[in-house]
């Protein structure tokens, strides 16, 4: 069974210490509707860094991170666009749709991508109709052709979502499709609607929740030869969900990434609280034979990760206020990874589909090997391993 409330984890700085906070009071069940028994609700993928971003006398609180992660002059915490850009060797532009599937309606989208956009430099969205069909950058689509209710804690995953597939790829248009409510039919009826719209290469979903019987009746969701899925691998060490878990997804974890003042890597290590392991109901694919020493008989995840810890985390805007957090926020969570890596993709341009996994494991050369850190009882590796899969991305022939 998925898990049946939504965990939101705010990440405060205590003193010295980062002190992790779940929040259980976001979304409960609904016992109304008989027949969904097999996934339930989910729970977004998303972890918000909150706390001042300097000791008492002014030294940095990330004391291994160089100074503008911290942007004293912009005011601006948190990698920007151009930085992970350069780190990940994402040169490209992109083009045609990349489509964002979230639950619930998030009301200041339109205003907060445009203010994102602004901010670094990127397309904006003219229109003032968010709805519209001819929007050039930016548009929302109700899954079930009517608004969802507005929730605070969805719109923080939205706002990452759509921020940081448009930071990936400029040119392509973001489309975010809102399910009518986290219910399993709610969110996989999105799924059907998005990968419907015209022109749509990449669907990025950065929620799930754990594995459960019967769980591969729904991976024909994802099944669109034309177009690839990107899913959150989750935001506790070791343990390995679903939608990605299922062999027809790329299954994107997490690292914690540190970059030198030309936006290189210094290092990357396994993020600690990136999901990932063997599947329990989906059996290995084929493009896991390479790797049956380490899977066995059972689908293995994630295939490959990017930025996702906190502590290394990404600029997101959000004027829809959650718990009285609101504006410029740095997020972490493979809910960051996720869309990073479908907008790296689709500046790629290649725009393989299904085949985009078995490209992935005959390519692995074409990734960065992060070979240290750990999650859960995994370890990071040289090669392929149950933190990071086969590593972040070099460039955008990666994907």
């Amino acid at each position: 069974m998925i898990r049946s409330l939504i965990s939101l984890a705010l990440i405060s700085a205590v003193s010295s210490a980062l002190a992790q906070v779940h929040d259980p009071n976001v979304f409960m069940p609904e016992t109304s509707n008989p027949g969904l028994t097999s996934l339930g609700y989910a729970h977004t993928n998303h972890l918000i860094y909150i706390g001042p971003p300097q000791y008492p006398g002014g030294q940095p609180l990330f004391a291994s991170l160089k100074p503008s992660y911290l942007d004293y002059q912009s005011g601006i915490a948190g990698f920007h666009p151009n930085q992970i850009r350069t780190a990940y060797g994402d040169s490209s532009n992109g083009g045609g749709v990349i489509a964002i599937v979230d639950a619930y309606n998030y009301a200041s989208s339109l205003k907060d991508f445009n203010t994102f956009a602004s901010t670094f430099g990127l397309p904006k969205e003219t229109s003032t109709n968010v709805l519209a069909s001819t929007n050039k950058v930016f548009q929302v689509v109700y899954a079930s052709g009517k608004k969802p209710q507005n929730n605070g804690g969805w719109a923080e995953e939205e706002a990452l979502d759509i921020e940081w597939a448009h930071a990936m790829a400029p040119s392509a248009k973001i489309v975010l499709v809102e399910a009518a409510s986290a219910s399993d039919s709610a969110l996989f009826s999105a799924i059907d609607k998005a990968r419907s719209l015209a022109g749509v290469k990449q669907i990025s979903m950065s929620w799930g929740g754990s594995e459960f019987s019967g769980e591969t009746s729904y991976d024909s969701h994802f099944s669109t030869t034309s177009i690839t899925y990107f899913v959150a691998a989750g935001d506790v060490g070791g343990a390995h969900d679903y939608p990605a878990e299922s062999p027809e997804v790329i299954d994107i974890g997490g690292t914690s990434l540190n970059l030198n003042s030309s936006n290189q890597i210094v290092s990357e290590t396994g993020w600690s609280s990136s999901g990932g392991g063997p599947s329990t109901y989906e059996p290995r694919p084929a493009f896991q034979n390479g790797i049956a020493t380490i899977v066995g008989s059972h689908r293995g995840g994630p295939d490959i990760s990017a930025v996702a810890d906190p502590n290394t985390g990404v600029a997101v805007y959000d004027s829809t206020s959650y718990q009285g957090y609101v504006g410029w926020l740095v997020f972490g969570g493979t809910s960051v990874a996720t869309p990073v890596c479908a907008g790296i993709a689709n500046a790629g341009g290649a725009g393989r589909g299904t085949a985009e996994a078995a490209y992935i494991y005959t390519n692995t050369s074409l990734f960065y090997d992060v070979v240290s850190g750990s999650a859960g009882s995994y370890l990071c590796q040289p090669g392929w391993d149950y933190v990071t899969g086969w590593g972040s991305p070099k460039s955008t022939a990666s994907l």
